[in-house]
């Protein structure tokens, strides 16, 4: 039978209708090409982290440079002078550096916060991304802050590898540091991010009237009421950083991170102690686990925290090894703040897997509501703790 209609046979040859359907060859090809390049593509996406983050559209229209913001809403920002239900705020901030993919995550950690603390004192919060922030994501989270809430896009100078980075160099580096089973040590957004935060956050412009900030992350716990403004604690007590859990640093991470430590600035009683156990010459490995700080920007935007961040930053440490945000600032604040300016939160219940801190004082524990396992706290498991405790007799 002829491929043609049969209302059509009346208008073509007989040696046309006989003829086989052909297939042009290079039609032919390039759809295989193409079946083999989107293989190879989902296959990248679905195996390796920092491919799928380099090739995301979120990702590559950020390298087009847009605004900043994307309509942040405007909100009055909070003084000192400012009173909430009769009660007095700091120049504080609750922030949160966050990915439109961790939404439920995030959701889970304001909820919690927003009920232990901050429905009694509504602090405003300001989450950040690198990205725009979907709809959804601001839709959603806006529906459970008590107080003001603006969201905001990263400047792309502040959170994407410098130009000036061996690639090849930081490339090898990392393919070693994920084959020595070093977590996160094949991930090149991990580097970004702890660069970011060791030394660009406090510099965000939606952070620049504060003076003070929380700083919260995903998939955290609070498991005590929060019935005292720690801000207001912090201005009026001199502290400059305050934390919740103490602990060692992976070596590995960090090998070059003490030999390119600035000393020029450092403070009188300061908290050498505790990073070091031979009066600074080398890095014992401790330091305040910052996915919790409640701390002074302005320290950070300092002079002597600043040319040390700078100092680190020329070296390349964040990403020819991976230099964490954790030991980065928490040898600023023992170096560059007095030892009585740090203060540990052991009121607090915080959790942030695989470990937590949970008030040890049965009063304190009873009183504020918590539901957090004592004899689990991190503190008896902390190497770091018996340090901070000595130096503190001091």
């Amino acid at each position: 039978m002829s491929w043609l209609p049969a209302y059509t046979k009346e208008y073509y040859p007989r040696s046309l209708r006989n003829r086989p359907c052909k297939v042009n060859r290079a039609v032919l090809l390039l759809g295989l090409a193409l079946t083999v390049i989107i293989t190879l593509h989902s296959w990248l996406r679905y195996s390796n982290e920092d491919y799928a983050h380099i090739t995301a559209p979120s990702n590559i229209t950020s390298h087009f440079h847009w605004p900043v913001y994307d309509n942040p809403p405007v909100v009055d920002i909070p003084t000192h002078e400012t009173y909430i239900n009769g009660t007095k705020r700091a120049n504080a901030v609750l922030l949160m550096l966050v990915r439109n993919s961790e939404l439920e995550s995030a959701l889970g950690s304001i909820k919690e916060l927003e009920q232990r603390f901050n429905k009694r004192f509504g602090y405003p919060w300001v989450l950040l991304n690198e990205v725009p922030f979907t709809q959804e994501f601001m839709e959603t989270i806006s529906k459970v802050i008590s107080g003001p809430v603006t969201f905001g896009r990263i400047p792309h100078e502040h959170w994407y590898q410098p130009d000036w980075i061996d690639e090849e160099k930081a490339t090898a580096d990392r393919e070693k540091m994920a084959a020595d089973g070093v977590i996160y040590g094949g991930s090149l957004s991990y580097r970004n991010m702890c660069r970011f935060n060791s030394g660009f956050f406090y510099k965000h412009p939606l952070l620049q009237p504060y003076k003070w900030y929380w700083r919260v992350e995903p998939n955290v716990h609070f498991h005590c009421d929060v019935d005292y403004d720690p801000f207001l604690f912090m201005e009026k007590n001199d502290k400059v950083y305050g934390f919740t859990i103490q602990l060692t640093e992976w070596p590995l991470t960090v090998v070059t991170l003490w030999d390119a430590e600035h000393p020029r600035y450092l403070a009188h009683n300061n908290a050498m102690e505790f990073i070091s156990d031979d009066k600074g010459e080398s890095y014992n490995m401790c330091h305040f686990w910052s996915n919790f700080e409640i701390a002074n920007m302005d320290f950070w935007r300092g002079e002597a925290y600043s040319k040390f961040f700078d100092h680190l930053d020329s070296k390349g440490g964040f990403y020819y090894e991976r230099w964490g945000d954790a030991p980065v600032h928490s040898i600023g604040a023992a170096l560059f703040a007095r030892k009585d300016q740090l203060h540990f939160f052991k009121d607090f219940g915080y959790e942030h897997e695989p470990f937590q801190h949970c008030p040890l004082d049965i009063d304190v524990w009873e009183a504020r509501n918590c539901d957090c396992d004592r004899p689990a706290s991190f503190i008896y498991g902390s190497a770091c703790y018996p340090k901070w405790e000595n130096m503190m007799k001091t």
